[in-house]
């Protein structure tokens, strides 16, 4: 009997996730037998499952499928959807592990919602609110899903012919070279920022940037070049272009210093002097190797040069990761604020290695954690609980901790950036800790405080505020301040003197009317925007600041 964990593939996800469409079509594509384990229980017992559920219980029902689970993942040669609850049971998730190659389709809550509303045979979606008991199982199974998974892939695209495409490629680009076995030990996550026409995958994982077709897979027929920085360069530069010059490419190299005090009309000027010099066309693709800064500019020259150039984002840092790549906004400083010249301008795709967080400094992780803290705080409580428990993990670099909250920040970003594109309402959200730390940066110069640090101990004073307007209590600030210099950041702003902190945060995108607005906490996990009284600001401004 050939090896079963070589020839069967195991999908688990939540109900109405579309395991049994794609597990038929992908079993089709592989000469593959279906099953699915909820339906051979139905044959089996000649009862549905809401009966089960109903006349035995669902401990009952558990039992029955643990014995169906150990059965058919003896098998061979099988594409296997699994119930929701599956994962409940170590000693399924042990089989699973053990037996095929697990992947984990991922779906909103909303898409679920849509695609079970008439659907009866949901037991545990028979409720007065369908929507919160959704958001239970999620919490509760997201992080086993996640744990027995060797792929992830987002379902929020209706074209399944795609996502059957996608886990195909996927499977072929994670085969280990140790023979006799299934996928590569590092899981690989793949999400979409789903916009329509420009909508584009976020792949993330480790060994990324050695998948030598990935890169060259979102490169137009023209020539690509590669944006990066002095200190970026070295390390990852070659081992990018490599594999684009093998695809047949001609690469052009731009690289330009390192430092948010180099996001400026000059440096902006030395990639249009590389592409003008090079003869670069419209084909042309430009690539963003390195960090935030380095995808902002790259986005903005894209978005301008020749009217606009398709780009590709390969983010080297967490904070680039989890925030600055994705979602289009692209640009430059001026001295007088920060990101205020710039495009909304998307990339064709966003591919993040997470084996570049290696070799980045601790100070720069810390940096990326605070944008990971930001999107918990604002739109996920339960992620901000999960940050709170994994936080040293995270600060260790563990892989596992980091690939599970770049990928939740991403989910969360694309989710906002799908209904608002171009930041004309809730998109702002996002900016929670970033009007009080863009006035750091800016006060301070650019450079003294990096990005990240300067958000983090915005964020603290975004909660002070938060609960002088009682908006959140006490205990919710605390978490806040001590989760945030759990993760290395400063907690305490620098003094610039009330007045100039308050010009400082005049110059913000958000304002409106001469109003300064703030993203606050009402409650934790969930944001609001506001103006606030000059008298309640400069209360915070003295609580916070040294």
């Amino acid at each position: 009997m050939p090896d079963a964990k070589n020839d069967n593939i195991f999908l688990v996800g939540l109900m109405g996730a579309g395991k049994t469409t794609i597990g038929r079509l992908l079993a089709r594509k592989l000469g593959k037998r279906f099953v699915d384990s909820d339906h051979e229980i139905e044959a089996r017992t000649g009862a549905s499952i809401p009966w089960i559920f109903e006349i035995e219980g669902e401990a009952s029902f558990r039992r029955r499928e643990a014995d169906m689970i150990r059965e058919l993942t003896g098998q061979h040669g099988i594409v296997l959807a699994t119930g929701g609850g599956a994962v409940l049971d170590p000693a399924n998730r042990k089989l699973l592990a053990e037996r095929g190659t697990v992947i984990y389709l991922r779906a909103g809550i909303n898409s679920i919602l849509q695609r079970t509303a008439h659907d009866r045979n949901r037991p545990l979606l028979q409720t007065a609110d369908p929507r919160k008991k959704l958001e239970e199982l999620l919490a509760q199974r997201e992080p086993l899903y996640r744990e027995v998974a060797d792929l992830v892939i987002d379902t929020g695209r209706p074209n399944v012919q795609s996502m059957v495409g996608t886990i195909l490629e996927q499977m072929a680009a994670c085969v280990k070279e140790r023979p006799g076995t299934a996928m590569n030990q590092t899981k690989r996550i793949n999400l979409d920022v789903a916009l329509g026409s420009r909508s584009y995958p976020i792949v993330i994982g480790s060994a990324v940037l050695d998948d030598a077709g990935l890169v060259a897979r979102h490169l137009g027929s023209g020539k690509a070049a590669i944006v990066t920085n002095a200190t970026i360069a070295p390390l990852y530069l070659e081992r990018v272009a490599a594999p684009i010059r093998a695809a047949g490419h001609e690469v052009i190299e731009i690289v330009l210093p390192d430092g948010e005090q180099y996001k400026t009309w000059e440096s902006l000027n030395l990639i249009f002097d590389a592409l003008l010099a090079n003869k670069c066309d419209r084909k042309t693709t430009l690539v963003a190797l390195g960090g935030g800064v380095i995808g902002d500019m790259t986005g903005f020259a894209a978005a301008t040069y020749m009217r606009g150039v398709p780009f590709v984002q390969v983010p080297t840092t967490l904070l680039a990761q989890v925030d600055s790549s994705v979602g289009g906004k692209t640009g430059i400083n001026h001295p007088l604020g920060k990101n205020m010249i710039g495009a909304f301008y998307q990339p064709r795709a966003v591919l993040a290695d997470i084996g570049t967080l290696d070799t980045l400094p601790s100070r720069e992780l810390s940096a990326g954690l605070a944008e990971v803290i930001k999107h918990g705080a604002i739109l996920d409580a339960g992620f901000f609980d999960w940050i709170e428990q994994n936080i040293d993990k995270l600060v260790a670099r563990d892989p596992d901790a980091l690939a599970h909250a770049i990928a939740r920040s991403c989910e969360i970003k694309a989710e906002v950036v799908r209904k608002d594109e171009r930041e004309s309402g809730l998109r702002a959200v996002l900016n929670f800790g970033h009007t009080f730390g863009h006035a750091i940066e800016a006060g301070l110069g650019y450079g003294n405080w990096l990005h990240g640090e300067a958000v983090g101990c915005g964020m603290v004073m975004a909660a002070d505020l938060s609960q002088r307007l009682g908006y959140i209590d006490s205990a919710a600030v605390e978490r806040v301040r001590a989760l945030v210099k759990a993760a290395g950041l400063p907690v305490v702003a620098p003094d610039l003197g009330a007045e100039r902190w308050i010009e400082l945060m005049e110059v913000d995108k958000k304002n409106e009317g001469g109003q300064i607005k703030f993203i606050l906490l009402k409650p934790l996990g969930s944001p609001c925007v506001t103006s606030v009284a000059r008298e309640t600001l400069l209360e915070t401004l003295a609580a916070c600041t040294a």
